[in-house]
């Protein structure tokens, strides 16, 4: 079954090529979001198996909003992918203190890459 992801950036333009490069790709882009309430309702609702979070949402911050969905998540933490078009070097230890399994370079996205990290965070069983 492919994996669900929920894409979270500001962008309207970045969600709409995400969601075209995944679908196919072969993973279920079930819903998106631009907002910190928006992503926190729609993952209620959607349940994703991954949630990519653009880290400069504008207004706002991918990182409190990774923070925020963990707290709120009932049934154990959800797979957090911190995305950015910034170098992971820039955002180094706001990654490492952050509840994220992982960063994805927006140059980097691709369905593969997300299977890896989920495979990688369920201790190479996926």
């Amino acid at each position: 079954m492919a994996p669900r992801c929920l894409i979270v950036d500001d962008s309207d333009h970045f969600r709409e090529a995400a969601r075209r490069l995944l679908d196919a790709d072969g993973i279920a882009v079930v819903g998106e979001a631009s907002t910190v309430a928006e992503t926190l309702d729609r993952y209620s609702e959607l349940r994703p198996d991954v949630v990519l979070i653009d880290i400069d949402l504008g207004e706002e911050c991918g990182f409190d909003l990774a923070r925020k969905l963990v707290d709120a998540a009932a049934g154990g933490p959800p797979c957090v992918v911190m995305i950015s078009a910034y170098d992971e070097q820039d955002f180094a230890e706001m990654i490492a203190a952050s509840p994220a399994i992982a960063f994805l370079s927006k140059l980097d996205l691709s369905g593969a890459a997300i299977r890896e990290i989920l495979r990688v965070a369920a201790g190479g069983r996926a």
